[in-house]
């Protein structure tokens, strides 16, 4: 063997911060040299959409399961800050490294990054490789049959569950080959990514992340409400859904492991491969895939419409409303728990999410961008790809979108979804006390009913900011004058 084969591989962990099914990983193990785990902070790198508040509260817990992980196969999680580069090749000086291996990321400005760190690494004579470990699909790997990119969701999808299963996930290494002498490395709480007044409580209480956390996120959805998420997967006062979405973006789950968790679920309950090929579970996950094709072939939606016509918008500057609706002060109950589920625990669920998107973009005519850089900030799931698909859709401007004059009523969307009002009553406790008849609307309510539930409106609990059916018309009217254009 060689004295390049013998010299260390660095492994750069990014939003792939697990050990099972890591390909950069196991290829670094096969290589059979001395690996060094590597994460490198380097928030300025991801041009406008670095990490939130919120996702840098759950990545310096995601690193620090990590990190344990590593301990108990006597390896290490080595930290630096940025650049990249200059990281990447501080850490080859200092450790004689031969090889720098990663897992890929599809967001325009960490593309272009990352292909110049390759090449640079490449003309230092050192062996550079990416995997894929974050989707089923590459981006690039699925055209329609004129070789475009698609812009529906049900023929990508389709198409997609024409092509090859994914491979089996590969397993965690048991140990890693240490290096003679380990290079040193920040500490955790060096890299800031708490916030300095904690307002985590609520999120340390929601969630434990990490790749423990992610695995059992999944075995419970599995059991307890995968065989009924098509019916409930909708209703936020029920636990429907699986909640994997932060797992999935930090990486600490692979979509790949999804898929044959799935396969192996409907095989244990011998049911055919259509209960789960088939299955809304599954097509979320292909949502997720679908939102990185139309990222990676429209890199500029995360800030502009796919639609152009949209670009001439009449949008309104709406500072007030803005604030209600992100205070959860809108006076709609099922927007403001929305709201404050978010603010609580940094998820919202996803029909919920639907809905207060609209209240905002439609209701208050506020600009959609202005939406999805609350979420950005305020999301644990905050992924760059599926934001921008979501708000783009709400709006009306993206692909496979929404009709524009598609707009929920957030009073029938509540008493659809919510119909007993657990939800609302949870996350709005002040309106606890209203029957379930008027708890989506309490302005509605009788006097007699609103003082036996001790709620005076504007004193308790506001009224609402606008009259829905106005602002339908409102919306319509303005969504009338673009298309004349």
């Amino acid at each position: 063997m060689s004295a390049r084969a013998r010299s260390p591989t660095l492994v750069w962990f990014r939003l792939d911060l697990r050990l099972a099914d890591h390909p950069a990983l196991a290829a670094a193990v096969r290589r059979g040299a001395p690996v060094l785990a590597v994460f490198v902070w380097a928030p300025e790198e991801e041009g406008d959409w670095p990490p939130g508040g919120a996702s840098r509260w759950w990545l310096h817990q995601s690193l620090k399961a990590l990190a344990a992980d590593l301990d108990s196969r006597s390896a290490r999680l080595v930290l630096r800050r940025g650049p990249a580069l200059a990281a990447l090749r501080a850490l080859v000086k200092e450790t004689g490294a031969g090889a720098v291996y990663w897992n890929r990321r599809y967001e325009p400005a960490l593309m272009a990054r990352d292909r110049a760190v390759k090449d640079a690494l490449r003309s230092d004579g050192l062996e550079v490789e990416s995997f894929n470990s974050a989707l089923l699909f590459e981006p690039w790997s699925v055209a329609n049959q004129a070789g475009k990119p698609f812009q529906v969701f049900t023929p990508f999808w389709r198409h997609c569950l024409g092509l090859a299963d994914p491979p089996e996930p590969l397993p965690a290494p048991q140990q890693l080959p240490a290096p003679a002498r380990w290079p040193r490395s920040l500490a955790l709480e060096e890299l800031d990514l708490e916030p300095k007044i904690d307002w985590a409580a609520g999120l340390r209480a929601a969630w434990p992340p990490g790749e423990a956390g992610a695995a059992a996120a999944l075995r419970r959805f599995l059991e307890q409400a995968f065989a009924a998420y098509g019916e409930q997967r909708n209703r936020p006062d029920l636990p429907g859904t699986s909640r994997l979405s932060p797992h999935l973006h930090f990486g600490e789950i692979g979509p790949r492991q999804v898929w044959h968790a799935l396969r192996a679920w409907a095989s244990r309950h011998d049911l055919p491969p259509s209960a789960w090929r088939g299955s809304p579970f599954l097509a979320e996950i292909g949502w997720r895939e679908f939102a990185h094709h139309l990222l990676f072939h429209f890199p500029h939606t995360p800030t502009a419409p796919l639609r152009e016509e949209f670009a001439r918008f009449p949008w309104r500057q709406n500072a007030a409303g803005l604030k209600a609706w992100q205070r959860g002060r809108t006076g709609y109950p099922i927007v403001d728990a929305g709201m404050r589920e978010l603010w609580t625990t940094g998820w919202m669920h996803n029909r919920v999410r639907m809905i207060a998107a609209s209240f905002l973009v439609k209701d208050l005519l506020v600009d959609w961008r202005e939406g999805a850089r609350w979420f950005w900030d305020t999301l644990v799931d905050a992924d760059l790809a599926s934001n921008t698909l979501g708000w783009q859709w709400t709006a009306g401007c993206g692909a496979d979108a929404a009709p524009y004059f598609r707009i929920f009523n957030p009073v029938s969307q509540g008493a659809k979804f919510d119909p007993h009002g657990d939800y609302v009553r949870r996350w709005v406790p002040e309106l606890a006390r209203l029957p379930a008849e008027w708890i989506h609307q309490p302005w509605a309510a009788p006097p007699e009913v609103l003082a036996r539930a001790g709620v005076e409106l504007d004193r308790d609990y506001p009224q609402p900011v606008v009259r829905h059916a106005i602002a339908r018309e409102v919306a319509l009217e303005a969504w009338a004058k673009i298309k004349a254009r």
